[in-house]
Order: structure tokens, then C-alpha cells, then sequence
């Protein structure tokens, strides 16, 4: 069995971004996978520094929550990271992990963690910025050396107020279709 992550980048619980990747983990769970959501609005990750105190020594100085979610994203056969759109980028949340994530993989750990593994995005705007913070959150994926799988467009969703974006037929269909594509990939990769 795989087992697919979603991480939630928007500090709003129960919002827009959090609807829409549940929907991408329940299509997930259709295809046999294990999922877990995790919401970055109850794990303090602070910005890098960039110091490179874990290229020296293995470990980041800064204490806080990232090692724990490092170690779920390590764990995870698949990812899907969504954040919603703060003026046309990703939030501070989801900056904050990707930044940390990529220094940390990249200087203490060799950039091996995440090689092979499936993952894909999924942005959410109330109008605008729905590119920008998808592609962001893309060149992460590919930077770490996971695999994207292809769906008929990308994934991504309208919605303002809280729960509007299940009006957004497509965006569910999208979001939907991701969850499966990741489960599918991961699978046959595992």
C-alpha cells in the first residue's frame, strides 16, 4: 500500500485549500492509498535561515516543527502540497517549508530523500495568482527530484469565501484527478 501526504499551506483552518486537498486524498484513498493530511497552520515552521549549520552537522539550529514534518514527507510514497494565493505567490507557510525543505535535503541530506518520490500541487485563488503559485510549488517538486504525473490540466481551484470552492466544478474535478494520478504513479513505482 502507498502512502500519499497532503500538506496544506494556507493558515486558515478548514478553508479553501484544506477542501480541496482532502478531495484530492479521497481520490487517492480509490486507488487503494494510505493518506494523511497535514496542515501547516498547526506546525510552527520557520523561515531557513540559511546559515548552513546542517550541511556541517546534519541538523537545523532552529527549533521548531520542520524535522517532524520533514520525516512525514521522507515517509510518504506521494505528496501534494497546495497553498492558497497571497498577492500572486504561495503563503508564508508553504515558503517557509519549501525553503527549509530544499536547504535541508539538499545540504545535510545529499538531495536523496525525495528522488523518485511522487508528488504534485495544487493552488487556490480567490481570482488571481493561480499559476504563479502552482509553478512555485512545481519547481520545488522537480528541484527535489520527484516525479509529477500528468493530468488533463492543472490542478487548481476558485474560491474566496470558506467552502466556495465546491462550486468550483473543475477545480474539484482537477483536484481529484491529481489524488489519482499520484496514487496511481506511486504505486507502480513502489
Amino acid at each position: 500500500m502507498v502512502h500519499i501526504l497532503g500538506i496544506v499551506g494556507s493558515p486558515r483552518r478548514g478553508g479553501n485549500t484544506e477542501i480541496i486537498v482532502k478531495n484530492a486524498l479521497r481520490a487517492a484513498e480509490t486507488e487503494g492509498a494510505e493518506t494523511e493530511l497535514l496542515l501547516l497552520s498547526e506546525n510552527k515552521v520557520e523561515p531557513c535561515k540559511a546559515c548552513g549549520t546542517c550541511a556541517k552537522t546534519g541538523e537545523c539550529i532552529i527549533i521548531d516543527d520542520f524535522m517532524k514534518v520533514f520525516n512525514r514527507m521522507a515517509a510518504a510514497d506521494g505528496i501534494i502540497m497546495a497553498s492558497p494565493s497571497y498577492f500572486e505567490s504561495m503563503t508564508p507557510h508553504m515558503k517557509a517549508l519549501i525553503d527549509r525543505t530544499g536547504y535541508y535535503n539538499s545540504s545535510a541530506r545529499g538531495r536523496t530523500v525525495f528522488d523518485g518520490k511522487v508528488a504534485g500541487a495544487i493552488s487556490v485563488a480567490r481570482r488571481t495568482g493561480l499559476a504563479n503559485v502552482w509553478t512555485q510549488q512545481l519547481l520545488f517538486i522537480l528541484s527535489q527530484k520527484m516525479i509529477v504525473p500528468g493530468i488533463t490540466s492543472y490542478a487548481n481551484a476558485i474560491g474566496g469565501d470558506p467552502g466556495e470552492v465546491l462550486q468550483d466544478e473543475e477545480g474539484m474535478r482537477t483536484s481529484h484527478d491529481l489524488g489519482v494520478a499520484v496514487a496511481k504513479l506511486a504505486k507502480r513505482l513502489k
